[in-house]
């Protein structure tokens, strides 16, 4: 079945029952073509799905945006008191962090939820996406434009460019391939490298910019549903539907003024390529809409409908960790792929010191860099050595070893991580240090990911995953599934820890059989506030010289809750 609904157009700033009237319309019945079109009507049509996911279950009525204030709500279980975001006169900052997108298996459950924008050239896609975005009100969303996929041109094509004489709204302008690969992967969670395209000299920047850890993913373009394998990746299909003379208008201010192009250039292009694209190719497009906005984003009725099928959505895709991780694998031997280090009395000595809850600052400090230290020199015993031949001073040969394989890089997960790189720098010279900032949500007890900043090329490196403590292995598995998806291979990824509890033990094993897991020693109970026992106390805390809250005394990745 197909609904239309009719709203007055002053009717934005407030809504009742009659703010959304639906008409029934049998499937297979012609659209009447008597319909109104005129400026005082906002019309939206909405094609029903079918099942829960289908649209119609979101045409109650609710309070609709409005251009200074959009819904309140919110995926993430964040504090009710607080908004997830801080807002400065230059830039928004996301408090809000990223929950779980895997399974206690480290497999991807929940792709993003990608919403595809089409519409003709200056309809007012962009506009949409960034009105969505900011009623949506939740961190980790992602625009992605089509125009970053346009073909390089050749030489041939870039004078005819220059002519304004190629078709840049033709299929053929585009690179359908990249597209769809770059969006599957983001779709599936996976950072991505997406180019960027310089409207002036119609070719590819050298810079690429890289994108990751998307909730939802914004797409939009001339021809967003021009091609079935994208349509494939699309969970939302919104045609923005905007008057041509208005398009055209819009058109030759951006042209002119951002593109550096003639007012005679824009027209003759228009004319010749634009307008007979937007008939042939986009125009028909709006037959597999679910939703078409006519009036772009100063539709705020429309706006608030596809705002609410998506925390809808979303919602339905909140899933659990820690609480699963804490059930699981009870009674396990140790997996192979776990190593400690021999338990001498040296060892045994530090460790007496930095788990005695006497023991000062200073102290605690002192043998906790002494530990990791020696935790470090064991792990790179594991990398994979070739041998070589070199030439000692006295001109004889000297068989040794040397590192198979490009390079390592430290990555540390923040705060309590941190404090591991110091020793990793000390042996191994000029090592890339990168960082991941995970956080427990007070009111879920689930790990977030709030900040990533990696090394570039990580596919091929042999990476030192570091931090002080693991207790479930929550953190420690999100910060694995983020170095999956930058492209790590999973058994060049070691996981090092100064205490780690059987049970995060048995967690990062399960997910990741691959990884190999290196501590200084393994506890064997957690208990109901997922603390380590016996333990060591908020690792972060004791060594930073802060105070834990009252109610927590030690995380899985030594933070603060």
């Amino acid at each position: 079945m197909r609904f239309r609904a009719f709203a007055a157009r002053n009717m934005a700033m407030t809504t009742s029952q009659n703010d959304v009237q639906v008409q029934q319309k049998e499937e297979g019945e012609e659209d009447d073509q008597s319909m109104s079109r005129s400026d005082s009507l906002i019309c939206l049509s909405l094609i029903r799905g079918s099942g829960e996911d289908s649209l119609d279950g979101i045409m109650r009525p609710r309070c609709p945006l409005t251009p200074s204030l959009s819904p309140r709500k919110r995926t993430t279980s964040q504090s009710k008191t607080e908004p997830p975001l801080l807002r400065t006169n230059k830039r928004t900052i996301y408090t809000a962090g990223r929950p779980p997108w895997y399974n206690v298996t480290g497999t991807t459950f929940k792709e993003a939820f990608v919403i595809g924008l089409c519409g003709g050239s200056a309809s007012g896609k962009t506009t949409v996406a960034n009105k969505i975005i900011e009623a949506l009100d939740v961190p980790w969303v992602v625009l992605l434009s089509m125009d970053s996929f346009y073909k390089v041109l050749s030489k041939e094509e870039q004078e005819l460019a220059a002519r304004n004489e190629y078709n840049f709204d033709h299929p053929d302008a585009f690179d359908f391939e990249l597209l769809v690969t770059v969006l599957r992967k983001l779709k599936k969670g996976k950072s991505i490298k997406v180019p960027v395209y310089d409207f002036t000299t119609h070719n590819r920047r050298k810079e690429w910019k890289t994108v990751y850890g998307a909730n939802v993913v914004i797409f939009e373009g001339i021809l967003a549903f021009a091609n079935k394998e994208l349509l494939k990746l699309l969970d939302m299909k919104v045609f923005v539907d905007t008057d041509s003379d208005i398009r055209l208008v819009r058109r030759l201010k951006r042209d002119i003024t951002d593109r550096g192009r003639d007012i005679a250039g824009v027209i003759k292009q228009y004319n010749k390529f634009v307008k007979p694209a937007f008939e042939q190719y986009i125009e028909p497009t709006v037959q597999v809409a679910d939703i078409v906005v006519p009036r772009g984003g100063e539709n705020f009725v429309a706006l608030d409908l596809i705002v609410q099928h998506v925390h809808s959505q979303l919602e339905k895709r909140e899933i659990t960790v820690r609480s699963a991780l804490a059930s699981a694998h009870q009674g396990q031997p140790l997996p192979k792929t776990l190593s400690v280090m021999e338990s001498t009395p040296q060892v045994r000595g530090m460790h007496t010191i930095i788990r005695n809850k006497e023991t000062s600052r200073d102290e605690f400090i002192f043998y906790s860099k002494r530990l990791m230290r020696l935790l470090i020199e064991h792990a790179l015993s594991f990398l994979p050595l070739k041998p070589v031949s070199v030439e000692t001073p006295q001109g004889t040969v000297y068989e040794g070893k040397r590192l198979s394989g490009k390079r390592i890089t430290g990555v540390s997960i923040l705060r309590a991580g941190e404090t591991m790189e110091q020793a990793l720098m000390a042996v191994c010279k000029d090592i890339r240090l990168g960082k991941i900032l995970i956080q427990t949500n007070h009111d879920t007890g689930e790990p977030e990911l709030h900040y990533l900043r990696l090394p570039k090329d990580l596919s091929e490196d042999y990476v030192i995953l570091m931090d002080s403590t693991v207790s479930t292995g929550a953190a420690a598995l999100m910060a694995v599934r983020v170095l999956l998806d930058h492209d790590v291979q999973e058994d060049k990824i070691f996981l090092l820890s100064l205490l780690m509890a059987e049970m995060g033990v048995h967690s990062v094993a399960y997910a990741f059989p691959k990884v190999r897991i290196i501590t200084t020693a393994v506890d064997k109970n957690v208990n109901d506030e997922f603390h380590i026992i016996p333990g060591i106390g908020n690792f972060g805390d004791r060594y930073f010289g802060t105070d834990a809250p009252s109610d927590c005394y030690e995380s899985d990745d030594g933070m603060d809750y």
